[in-house]
């Protein structure tokens, strides 16, 4: 009768002791929230120089920036020169013309400086602004343009124009805006993109075969 009671109590211990064992959490299906941590999730200002890619330049427009846009101007002046351009301004297309030609086509070209400058976005242009002619008359709207890149080199600016006083007005960031990011190709190698396919190097050219009326 002893043993009976014994091995009763015996089994009675085994039970409480696997009753106050904690119950084994079963594995979830289900996926891990992935906006419980949004911080994880946000991106930084500076997230191009983070995510390891190489922006290659494929495209760079010619012609002034838009008004609305804040801009640099490279402050190296190895990245700007002074040129003759031919502008079709119906076609709004403009083209390098190679030095000799230059008097053949004199009535059709404009001396400019072209600069290299950049948008906020890193978009890079060329820039040309007109220099005075063979006259030396100056244009208001020639000199608040060069004014314009020559604060472009310091600060982020903005050129609008403004047909009341016949002018650009050039505005200043007021803020403190993160630094520009200049394009790693050179001056030479962001005009071959630029000017890429409009280059007049002859006179058999078809923009010279146009303008003679020949094509």
């Amino acid at each position: 009768m002893a043993e009976k009671k014994t091995s009763e109590t015996a089994r009675s211990e085994e039970n409480k002791t696997t009753d106050a064992q904690p119950a084994v959490e079963q594995p979830s299906d289900r996926a891990p929230d992935p906006f419980a941590n949004l911080a994880a999730l946000r991106l930084e200002q500076d997230y191009q120089n983070n995510i390891g890619v190489l922006r290659v330049l494929t495209t760079v427009p010619v012609g002034k920036p838009g008004r609305q846009d804040f801009i640099r101007v490279h402050p190296d002046t190895s990245y700007r020169f002074d040129t003759m351009i031919l502008e079709l301004k119906e076609d709004r297309e403009v083209y390098l013309v190679a030095p000799n030609l230059w008097a053949l086509l004199a009535d059709e070209l404009s001396p400019v400086t072209l600069y290299t400058a950049v948008n906020r976005q890193g978009t890079v242009r060329v820039w040309p602004v007109k220099l005075p002619g063979p006259d030396g008359k100056e244009n208001p709207w020639h000199v608040s343009a060069h004014q314009a890149a020559a604060q472009a080199t310091k600060r982020w600016t903005r050129v609008a124009a403004n047909m009341a006083i016949g002018s650009n007005e050039v505005h200043v960031a007021t803020g403190e805006l993160s630094p520009p990011k200049w394009p790693s190709e050179s001056f030479q190698e962001i005009l071959r993109i630029a000017f890429r396919g409009r280059y007049i190097d002859g006179p058999d050219h078809p923009v010279v075969m146009r303008l003679r009326g020949e094509a």
